[in-house]
Parts: C-alpha cells; sequence; structure tokens
C-alpha cells in the first residue's frame, strides 16, 4: 500500500503540493532556491526576459525589493524563454541584468513558465488557481503561509498600487506569524 501511494504521489506530481513553501528553483548562482525559507514572509514571483518590452520592470522589480526587503518581502526573477525573448545562457542573463539594471534579486536558472515542460511551482499555480503567464513579466504574490493570493498580468507595474497594498498587507501578517508563531 505505502509503495501504491508513493507511486500515485509521484504521478500526480504538483497537484501534492499544499502550498508555494514546498518547491525548489535551481538557482542562476548555483545551489538552489528553496520557498520553504522565506516561509513567513512574502514573495512576489515574476517570469521576466531581458528582450522584452517589459524589461524595464526589471528596475522598478529592483526599486520593490529595496523598499520591503527590510520588512521581509523577498521578489524572485524567474528568466524564462517561453515567449522566445530570453537570452541564451543564465550568464547572459545575469551580465544584462546587472549592467542594465544592477539587479541584486534572487534569480532562478532559465525555466519554463508554462505548458508541459513548466517548473512544477508553475503548474502547481495554474493547478490551484487557474492562472498561467500569458507573457513575460506576469507576477504571482504568495502570502507568509505560501498560498497564492494575487496574481498580475504584464501591464501591472511593480510599484503600482495594486501591488503595493497588497505586499504591504502580507508584510503585517508576516510579522504578527512570526511572533506568534
Amino acid at each position: 500500500m505505502k509503495i501504491l501511494l508513493l507511486v500515485f504521489s509521484i504521478v500526480i506530481g504538483a497537484t501534492t503540493m499544499s502550498n508555494a513553501s514546498q518547491f525548489v528553483f535551481k538557482s542562476a548562482d548555483g545551489g538552489v532556491i528553496n520557498l520553504e525559507d522565506f516561509r513567513g514572509k512574502p514573495v512576489l514571483v515574476v517570469n521576466t526576459a531581458s528582450r522584452c518590452g517589459f524589461t524595464g520592470q526589471l528596475e522598478t522589480l529592483q526599486k520593490l525589493s529595496d523598499t520591503y526587503r527590510e520588512e521581509g518581502l523577498t521578489v524572485l526573477a524567474v528568466p524564462s524563454n517561453d515567449f522566445n525573448q530570453e537570452l541564451a545562457t543564465i550568464e547572459a542573463v545575469k551580465e544584462f541584468c546587472s549592467v542594465n539594471y544592477s539587479l541584486t534579486l534572487p534569480m532562478t536558472e532559465i525555466t519554463s513558465v508554462r505548458g508541459k515542460n513548466a517548473h512544477p511551482f508553475f503548474k502547481w499555480v495554474k493547478e490551484t488557481t487557474g492562472f498561467s503567464p500569458k507573457w513575460n513579466f506576469n507576477k504571482i504574490l504568495i502570502d507568509p503561509s505560501g498560498k497564492v493570493v494575487q496574481t498580475f498580468g504584464s501591464l501591472t507595474r511593480p510599484m503600482s498600487g495594486a501591488i503595493t497594498r497588497e505586499i504591504e498587507k502580507y508584510l503585517q501578517l508576516g510579522l504578527s506569524v512570526q511572533v506568534s508563531g
């Protein structure tokens, strides 16, 4: 019976995940980015691309991170070539982001965000919320408990009130979770 449960869990994959904290990404710097490390704090996950018309949002994603990092926000950049607008290697992406935007955000390897090859996190988001990135610079806000609480399309700017109000709400929740938990 235990073997059947294990096989069943492997087959259904992301659907067995109960929250975002259970996902791990390959880091652009080597190693891994484990979302468990951010439990108790909000995380904004953004699929990025270096050759997109929205690439200028990297500057405001960095500003968003700089504004709220000390309060607990993590902005995670997930470079993706699903829309054929990313550079060929993660080294080129890192250099582009550093030179042009002084980006210091945690960044994953180039990662698929939609379709059958999507990273399990993005499959889980689609299965649990119906949301799948329709273009680059879609944003997924994860609350301190690891639940997807809001998604934003490419047109929603990182420092917009729609995003900052939600982040501020969850920063306050995260602080109370850390103090009481």
